[in-house]
């Protein structure tokens, strides 16, 4: 029973209720046994449900298929982004610089639709709606807003000179020009583990919705897109993702806006009502106060006394769970700011502020980003790109937020739909049985099928489709373009002339296909039914492992005087070894939320009493008592969010320090080796017209010889 809504703090139950060998709905035997009519040996009954058989609530029903129009809308709006994509690769012209960079020729509108089209994604959209549905509207909303953020930040800070970099091909030339090889190979691997988790997530959100429409298991949904999108990100490298952004972006964007402001507008009740109750409800006040008894026609309780309950014969066409005594509210304001804004359930404020911080920040170091801006036209329009598409993702992002609520109603605890463990209980919901409500996790992907117009709502999954796409293709692509360019060339030392600049484009294309099999296992390990929703989660940790390592030297690249390779190597090592630190030494149950001593913030236990709710008209004595039968809870106990944000401030101290120490040493490096010296690569290729070698920037850095002053302007 709750006065809030309907936050599914424990969404893993298969992880934490251990069931009897037999298969009964307790793991108490003596509890389970109760439940069982005389003449039956077990339950669930047959054609029956634990959550009827020991809790009397109804089976839930089966949701509508969805017709066969949506997938026929999806699979067309997939051929048009293959078809398209294919068609880039003869704008290639066998040149690695057009592959991976676009010939440095994207105008702005190009820049503005593909930079949002890279930021909004499956998590952006498909894992916001689930996580706001499943918990609350800040839970889903953060993510837009930290990838918007992200976008703006680097409009702000890093696009103009990231466009100006003339000789770079990816984020990580960059940083090898100014720091070496060294720090070249650590930024590469951990941006290609970013982006395998960015991949992954991404696979996910669109292989969900592939397996819902088409009937099919959802790792087959995510091999399926992973190979679509591989083909075509492969052949036409960065003139095939940009051209598909635009197509995908224009119809992708627009579907899912008019989708959210079409429900938004159209939903008179946008959240779950107070619940009608079922016979025997006892409702949170009284007749006469003008409330919730009152709106239900309610009738005075039999066995307790001066109380308000169900009227079974005014009100038994309105018949619920019992879920919301108060009802639900499209948004708590207080959410962010209050730990206690979502009683009687968990509040995950921290590890939403943390999320917004991890993503507005570690995806500077994102190389699809950084690649639009590398291939923008001019400074300027990589800067405008960059803040355009950050107000697009907040335009077309929070919107989505909204519809959880509207989800919750109807795919809630109080719809026709809900399932329960029954093996559960909370003292605070008053629930000796079948405390923990188990979400959907298609639930958003059904309401668009079954309560949005047929054409809207195939409208917002093609929409959410091209989004997983735009990102997907991006990912691939980045991942074989570093690999290839940055950490493979160094292996000339060792075998002469295996990556030339005229083979690089061959070996890019390669090296996408063990990247996207490695992206399509770890999504198929996720799934949709992992507890912080697997689309959310692996954007955040995508973003986490480049904030703790790449993001502090990147901006050592153009605001910190000289910048120095030891101090770049140094921060990055600190960061990285902070974060796997930290990762197993602090606690962690997986529910993302720091310990409060606050009833809120104690886990489900297991089924503690057979007697009846404390919200049910019955005789005290077949009431639940929880002081005499203990629903054994314990705190949730989870510092998610301390590390990545504690990894960062030491990759910032160690590189001030380290910068600051040579620094009052005149320059002099406080260690030196082969490989720590800046350099730039040649990226020409036979046939090319020279380029004006770039002011400043000699084709080999010497170690105390410092950047041209021009970096810092």
């Amino acid at each position: 029973m709750a006065s809030s809504p309907a936050f599914v703090a424990i969404a893993v139950a298969f992880s934490f209720f251990i069931k009897t060998a037999n298969g009964d709905c307790l793991s108490n035997q003596e509890f389970n046994d109760f439940f069982i009519p005389e003449g039956e040996s077990s339950i669930p009954l047959t054609d029956s449900c634990c959550q009827f058989d020991v809790c009397g609530l109804p089976c839930p029903e089966d949701v509508p298929k969805p017709s066969n129009g949506f997938s026929i809308a999806v699979i067309l709006s997939i051929c048009i982004s293959f078809a398209v994509g294919v068609g880039t690769f003869f704008l290639i012209r066998g040149q690695s610089k057009n592959y991976f960079v676009a010939g440095r020729s994207l105008p702005l509108w190009i820049v503005c639709l593909t930079l949002g089209a890279q930021s909004i994604d499956s998590n952006a959209l498909l894992g916001n709606a689930d996580l706001s549905y499943k918990y609350h509207f800040y839970d889903g909303a953060v993510l837009p807003i930290g990838l918007g953020l992200s976008l703006i930040l680097n409009g702000v800070f890093l696009a103009r000179h990231i466009n100006a970099e003339h000789h770079a091909l990816t984020l990580v030339d960059i940083l090898a020009k100014r720091y070496g090889v060294f720090v070249e190979i650590l930024a590469s691997i951990a941006t290609i583990i970013s982006f395998l988790m960015l991949l992954a997530g991404n696979l996910v959100g669109m292989g969900v919705i592939l397996s819902y429409l088409w009937g099919t298991n959802e790792s087959s949904g995510i091999w399926i897109t992973a190979a679509i999108v591989l083909l075509y990100t492969a052949g036409g490298g960065l003139f095939s993702v940009a051209y598909t952004d635009v197509i995908q972006g224009i119809i992708g964007w627009s579907g899912c806006i008019v989708t959210a402001f079409w429900f938004i507008h159209n939903e008179s009740v946008n959240a779950p009502p107070p619940s009608a109750g079922f016979p025997d409800y006892v409702y949170p006040d009284n007749i006469g106060d003008g409330g919730i008894c009152d709106l239900y026609n309610g009738t005075a309780c039999v066995n307790i006394p001066d109380a308000c309950c169900y009227n079974t014969e005014t009100n038994a066409a309105a018949l619920d769970n019992g879920a919301y005594p108060f009802g639900d509210q499209r948004i708590f304001k207080d959410q962010m700011s209050n730990y206690l804004a979502l009683t009687p359930f968990p509040n995950a404020m921290f590890w939403n502020w943390a999320t917004i911080f991890i993503l507005g920040f570690g995806n500077l170091a994102a190389l699809d980003f950084q690649a639009r801006c590398l291939a923008a036209k001019t400074p300027r329009t990589a800067t405008l790109g960059c803040l355009i598409g950050g107000c697009f993702t907040f335009l077309v992002g929070i919107p989505f937020a909204y519809l959880g609520a509207i989800t919750r109603k109807y795919y809630g605890p109080d719809s026709i739909y809900a399932e329960f463990e029954a093996d559960s209980c909370h003292a605070l919901l008053g629930l000796p049985t079948c405390g923990m409500w188990i979400p959907s996790g298609t639930a958003f992907i059904q309401l668009l099928t079954n309560q949005a117009p047929a054409w809207i709502g195939a409208w917002c999954l093609i929409g959410i489709c091209a989004a997983s796409m735009s990102t997907a293709d991006g990912a691939i692509l980045a991942m074989g373009t570093v690999f290839s360019h940055n950490v493979v060339r160094q292996l000339d030392a060792f075998i002469p002339d295996l990556i030339t600049n005229d083979n690089l484009l061959s070996v890019a294309r390669v090296s996408t296909i063990p990247f996207t099999i490695a992206a399509a296992c770890i999504g198929a390990f996720y799934r949709s039914d992992h507890s912080a929703g697997a689309t959310g989660y692996l954007l955040i940790v995508a973003f986490d492992v480049v904030l703790a390592t790449v993001v502090v030297p990147l901006f050592g690249c153009f605001y910190a005087k000289n910048p120095s390779p030891r101090a770049a190597l140094l921060s990055m090592l600190a960061g990285g070894i902070t974060r796997v630190i930290l990762e197993f030494a602090l606690p962690k149950d997986g529910f993302l939320l720091l310990p409060y001593k606050a009833d809120e913030f104690l886990n489900y236990g297991t089924a503690a009493s057979t007697t009846y709710p404390v919200f049910f008209d019955k005789p005290e004595e077949d009431l639940w008592n929880p002081d005499v039968e203990a629903c054994e809870q314990p705190y949730y106990e989870d510092f998610t969010g301390v590390d990545s944000l504690s990894a960062f401030l030491v990759s910032i101290l160690v590189f001030v320090l380290v910068q600051s120490i040579e620094g009052m040493n005149g320059g002099k490096p406080i260690f030196t080796f082969n490989g720590m010296e800046g350099y730039v690569k040649d990226i020409e290729e036979d046939g090319d017209e020279d380029e004006p070698e770039e002011k400043g920037y000699p084709q080999a850095l010497d170690e105390t010889n410092p950047l041209d002053s021009s970096v810092n302007k």
